[in-house]
């Protein structure tokens, strides 16, 4: 026989009419929040205003009690994720210290639909309800999500159209040539009046001294530690130097007074998310924008300097002078340091090939002590002294030589004009194809055609880009070598350090002992040891 099902009422402990008396008597903890999105004069005082509105409102209804005015300024609000102020009352609302958050409008709570909805959803799961005042929205009114949904559509709507302008002005200033930098991270330079870049003397210094430096053969890593033990401040204000800032510096076009406007671009509107340019939008490349810190030859050459020692990897040292200058006859190899007899009274340090006992092989080319590569550099350079008034003679004839470009702009401009000309065949050919039917195999063969002829003028253009950097190059460097010859009006007694640096581009070592000293004019010498 089967139980009767038994149920049991339990009667409500407080009546509707005890429950509405003590909502009666309990007042709501109201805050606001207030949000600009620049830091305008004009939006100055509507966010100043805003707080006060705000404050005299709560405070002026005898069932609210006033928690408090939470606030963003200076900062958009496409996303949650940089406004403090903000994350600061969410996270006191579900923590139970509001029950009411009154603001200005949905667009300036969020400008993004997916954040306005989750922001809202998570306080009125504990009971929390936002108040929009212009759209006249209660959260937790049965109408409230759908009504923001839309609302909050149309604000991001908004917000895309406003970042799509700022984007089009920054690309119409770079179209237009018109160049800004970051100067709180840019060393060297300032914002003029004129808007321009105006050079810091300064820290124009610094950058002046890293350029010298990396051409003298110091590395990234040494010039980092040297301007580090200097005291020297980083252009972002820090103490310690990165090999990455250095080499930032020095690949700079903007200290030699020209400007690669948009190197980078915005990806996505709502998380600000930048990219490297690598060819989606347009880049513009402006010359003479600004006054240079650093002469466009002396640039050229440490691109140069830089391209140079790329393959020798770590190989390259700044510390020791002779690092990456001495070359064995044999292999093509390196001379590196070697420390014999290392604990003992005849200690010394000796350079040799750095493949000589590598791979089976011996080259025959000798080791060399530093005594005997000063000696031979004091030599070396002395001869070149003592015909002084001949070398400079006959290199001031190649220097006119190199500065000679006529016939090098000529064929450059004959080629930009053909590149112009096939790009428009090119587009007219697509759009031929788009809009009439084809043979589309006679429609692939003449757009190879015209693709071919492109890169066959623009390759042709870029080695003339190529040689004529090369030659300013090779000017710049006959220039400084001659300067430093001029100066010298004796012989040189000692090793110099600084002279080998300016003058000695590598020294080849023979089997026989014979040195052949490349000087960065392009002559050679050569010295038995």
């Amino acid at each position: 026989m089967s139980t009767a099902r038994a149920v049991t009422v339990i009667p409500p402990t407080i009546t509707r009419l005890q429950n509405n008396i003590l909502r009666m008597h309990v007042k709501k903890r109201v805050a606001a929040y207030a949000r600009v999105s620049t830091n305008d004069e004009e939006q100055q005082t509507s966010y100043e205003a805003q707080i006060d509105y705000y404050t005299q409102h709560i405070k002026s209804n005898s069932d609210w009690e006033f928690v408090e005015v939470y606030t963003d300024e200076g900062i958009s609000g496409t996303n949650t994720k940089k406004r403090d102020g903000f994350k600061r009352m969410i996270q006191d609302a579900l923590d139970g210290k509001i029950d009411l958050i009154l603001t200005k409008s949905v667009s300036r709570f969020a400008r993004n639909t997916v954040d306005t909805l989750t922001t809202v959803r998570q306080l009125k799961e504990k009971g929390v309800e936002v108040y929009f005042e212009k759209e006249n929205i209660y959260t937790l009114d049965s109408k409230g999500e759908l009504l923001i949904t839309i609302m909050s559509s149309l604000a991001q709507e908004e917000s895309r159209s406003i970042s799509e302008n700022v984007t089009w002005g920054q690309r119409k200033r770079f179209a237009d040539g018109k160049v800004s930098l970051p100067y709180k991270q840019f060393l060297g330079y300032e914002k003029g009046a004129d808007g321009l870049p105006k050079i810091v003397e300064s820290e124009a210094e610094i950058v002046r001294l890293i350029y010298k430096l990396y051409l003298q053969g110091k590395t990234q890593n040494f010039i980092a530690r040297h301007l580090t033990e200097k005291g020297i401040p980083t252009p972002g204000g820090k103490q310690k130097w990165n090999v990455s800032t250095i080499l930032s510096i020095l690949q700079n076009e903007k200290y030699k007074g020209d400007a690669v406007l948009q190197k980078r671009f915005t990806v996505d509107f709502l998380t600000k998310k930048t990219k490297v340019n690598e060819g989606e939008v347009p880049q513009y490349y402006v010359e003479n924008s600004h006054s240079a810190i650093i002469e466009p030859e002396v640039f050229d050459m440490v691109q140069a300097e830089i391209k140079r020692r790329k393959p020798m990897g770590r190989r390259q040292s700044g510390v020791v002078g002779f690092s990456s200058k001495i070359v064995c006859g044999e292999c093509g190899g390196f001379y590196g340091s070697k420390v014999w007899h290392s604990t003992d009274k005849y200690r010394r340090t000796v350079w040799q090939c750095n493949n000589k006992f590598k791979n089976g092989t011996r080259c025959k080319t000798p080791h060399l002590s530093e005594e005997a590569l000063q000696r031979a550099f004091v030599e070396a350079f002395n001869r070149v002294v003592e015909d002084k008034a001949r070398i400079i003679e006959d290199f001031e004839a190649i220097i006119g030589v190199l500065m000679d470009t006529a016939a090098l702009d000529k064929e450059s401009a004959k080629l930009r004009d053909e590149c112009a000309v096939v790009m428009e065949l090119i587009r007219r050919c697509v759009e031929e194809n788009a809009h009439s039917a084809m043979d589309q195999d006679e429609y692939q063969e003449r757009y190879n055609g015209l693709v071919a002829r492109y890169e066959t003028a623009k390759n042709r253009l870029d080695a003339i880009s190529d040689e004529k950097q090369a030659r300013g190059v090779k000017r710049e460097s006959i220039s400084l070598f001659l300067a430093d010859l001029r100066q010298r009006d004796s012989i040189v007694e000692a090793f110099d350090q600084e002279l080998w640096y300016a003058t000695v581009d590598t020294v080849m070592v023979a089997s026989t002992g014979i040195l052949t000293f490349l000087f960065k004019n392009g002559m050679e010498l050569k010295v038995q040891v």
